[in-house]
């Protein structure tokens, strides 16, 4: 079963998601599951897990809505407030949708660059793995040296980093983020998504070649069992789109064995997710 393990829906409303600016004006509009679907049959895909684009309980509803409506939805990752002292009763009520499989906190837009290591946020964190939830880390490169610490305190629980972390592909900046990227080697319990890259080239003139350096450190990092592929749509529309998304990691891993394309592009987001 192949798998697209990040992508949003939305109804869009310009004052939450101002984020979605100007520049990004092709997706100033609602994607729901009935815009999706027929670019996930058209790439040969069988299903995706929804993931939270806004920061309230309401959006972890409204994807377990459409979650509960749409079979090729297998999974759901939603929002709760992790730093919250009700945080064990708030996931207690949520162990009871079975779609439901993880949450993420919108870490790459907040002012405390190390807020995953505050001791409110690990409570909320510690919490999850009771439940067996799993945690998508969501940073921008100047974060990735706070992961050792937190993903080190916690070998039991699931963590996934978005994106690869959001290199500055456009202006070439690897060093660096290689350098952080590498140094989570050792940890089993994390994964990466191979997500999002075309959003952090150049939305106009990006190549094939661009993305080959980065796509080689987090494979040699992670290795296919711990990579899985993310269409970051509707997101991706403002830099070519969900097939052009599909077709760089298609061509990328052309060259892996049978087995490890099938990690990639399916099995390790249905082991890391426990989807149906």
């Amino acid at each position: 079963m192949k798998i697209d393990s990040h992508q949003h829906f939305w109804k869009f409303d310009p004052i939450r998601d101002s984020w979605i600016d100007e520049s990004m004006a092709v997706i100033q509009r609602d994607f729901g599951p009935d815009d999706l679907q027929p670019l996930l049959a058209k790439n040969g895909i069988d299903g995706c897990v929804a993931v939270q684009a806004d920061q309230s309980e309401a959006e972890t509803a409204f994807l377990l809505g459409n979650a509960n409506d749409y079979e090729f939805i297998k999974g759901v990752v939603g929002w709760v407030d992790l730093r919250s002292p009700e945080i064990d009763s708030r996931l207690n009520y949520y162990s009871q949708f079975k779609k439901l499989k993880g949450f993420r906190h919108v870490l790459q837009g907040e002012a405390d660059r190390a807020l995953m290591l505050t001791p409110a946020f690990m409570n909320g964190i510690r919490a999850l793995r009771k439940h067996d939830f799993t945690y998508d880390i969501l940073i921008y490169p100047d974060q990735l040296k706070y992961v050792p610490e937190f993903v080190k305190a916690f070998p039991d629980q699931k963590f996934v980093i978005d994106h690869i972390a959001k290199p500055d592909i456009k202006a070439g900046k690897i060093d660096e983020w290689a350098k952080d990227i590498k140094a989570l080697k050792g940890f089993d319990n994390q994964y990466c998504k191979v997500s999002g890259m075309v959003t952090e080239a150049d939305w106009k003139g990006w190549k094939q070649e661009d993305f080959t350096p980065y796509l080689n450190v987090v494979f040699e990092t992670f290795g296919p069992e711990r990579l899985m592929f993310g269409s970051d749509w509707p997101v991706c529309n403002v830099a070519g789109g969900y097939d052009k998304v599909v077709s760089i990691v298609k061509d990328y891993t052309a060259k892996l064995s049978a087995d490890e394309q099938d990690a990639v592009w399916g099995n390790t987001a249905i082991n890391f997710y426990k989807l149906a």
